[in-house]
């Protein structure tokens, strides 16, 4: 499986502004947002707690630190955080363990950014084994690495992850475009200083300067991503 690895060196691509292409993984190119929810709603329940459904859209796309923070203080649970994640990490793994599916056009735009040698990396909030188990369904050939979020200090909405990967790339913060689906992704990516492509899942997200939101990947290739980067300049 690809994992975080040291720098890998940049290639232009065809003379383009665009340096490299990072790209979030749960809810953007896979449909993993509801197993996610599935599986805290379970292990909640095993410990005796029933989750509102409004409370799915507070803690989707987020840290996983900041969503069961919020899931531990509604229900009251004496599990501890530490406990919590290695249950809902668990549990989660064992649900996308046959695969996962990806969302509409995710598949056609990793071909295209392969096909162009375009630098591209995987960053995500999830823990390395999640991500190693959904990289199967994704294929790691697409990726020159990829970044977990038990990989780095501080995760998204910190701009580290996305700063980390960047720097791996060789590439210019400004000259990357990170596809993001929540909130919380887009700001991690708009601090680090990247241009934005947001693909709302389940929280809206409204469009901002150096955002662009639309409504599936199936409306983004490779000449839309390098115009968002070209036009910058």
């Amino acid at each position: 499986m690809t994992s975080s690895v040291p720098a890998v060196d940049i290639r232009s691509v065809d003379g383009a502004a665009l340096q490299a292409v990072l790209l979030d993984m749960d809810g953007t190119l896979v449909d993993t947002e509801g197993f996610w929810w599935d599986a805290e709603v379970e292990v909640f329940a095993e410990l005796g707690h029933a989750l509102d459904e409004a409370h799915r859209e507070v803690v989707v796309g987020g840290p996983m630190t900041r969503s069961l923070g919020h899931l531990i203080s509604v229900t009251g649970t004496d599990a501890t955080l530490a406990e919590l994640s290695a249950l809902i990490n668990l549990r989660f793994t064992e649900l996308i363990g046959r695969g996962v599916p990806l969302m509409p056009g995710a598949r056609r735009l990793l071909t295209e950014l392969a096909a162009h040698e375009v630098p591209t990396a995987l960053v995500s909030a999830s823990h390395r084994r999640v991500i190693d188990t959904v990289l199967v369904s994704l294929g790691p050939e697409h990726f020159a690495f990829s970044l977990a979020g038990d990989e780095v200090t501080r995760t998204k909405p910190h701009p580290d992850p996305y700063l980390l990967a960047a720097a791996r790339l060789g590439a210019d913060p400004a000259r990357c475009v990170v596809i993001e689906d929540t909130p919380t992704g887009v700001r991690a990516a708009e601090a680090a200083g990247c241009r934005v492509v947001a693909v709302p899942s389940i929280a809206p997200i409204g469009p901002a300067p150096g955002r662009t939101v639309v409504g599936s990947l199936e409306h983004v290739d490779l000449s839309f991503l390098r115009s968002l980067v070209t036009d910058a300049y």
